[in-house]
């Protein structure tokens, strides 16, 4: 009888365990400028240089540019992509890009992003410098664009 038991509980425990699913979120880069080299960059590491990236778990505080030969290692002097990429545990708690013209990061080239895999059409761009939708200043979080779903993914666009 404690056998069956034992083998029950397991049984339950393994059904759970293979019914949650984890955490993951994916960056995609397009550079249709035809130069430079996408870069993103979380707590001064370099994650990609143009390629796809996947995170099985959150990826908070990135940040995201076109190197143009221009730009810091931090995105100065370009426009900037800032992503925290979170799956919600309370409302309002999930995932939140912008683009960034706080100096001193400067209009480099267009720049756009979009959620996909939920969230869609969620998203901005960034044509001149002149964009109404970036932070200029630390207080402009209307530029902020969330996506409040789990594993949220994003794309990220230059010269579109």
């Amino acid at each position: 009888m404690f056998f069956a038991i034992q083998t029950a509980a397991i049984a339950v425990l393994v059904a759970v365990a293979l019914g949650v699913s984890a955490e993951t979120h994916t960056v995609t880069f397009t550079n249709r400028c035809g130069f430079g080299t996408p870069t993103l960059i979380q707590g001064g590491k370099v994650l990609s240089t143009g390629g796809t990236f996947t995170t099985n778990g959150p990826l908070r505080g990135a940040i995201a540019y076109l190197q143009t030969g221009g730009c810091g290692f931090n995105g100065e002097g370009c426009t900037l992509v800032e992503l925290t990429l979170v799956n919600p545990t309370t409302a309002g708690s999930g995932s939140s890009a912008d683009i960034s013209l706080i100096p001193p990061h400067a209009f480099s080239v267009t720049t756009g992003f979009g959620y996909f895999n939920g969230c869609q059409p969620a998203g901005t761009d960034c044509t001149n410098s002149g964009c109404p939708m970036a932070f200029r200043k630390p207080s402009d979080t209307f530029a902020q664009i969330a996506c409040q779903i789990d594993n949220a993914d994003l794309a990220i666009t230059f010269c579109d």
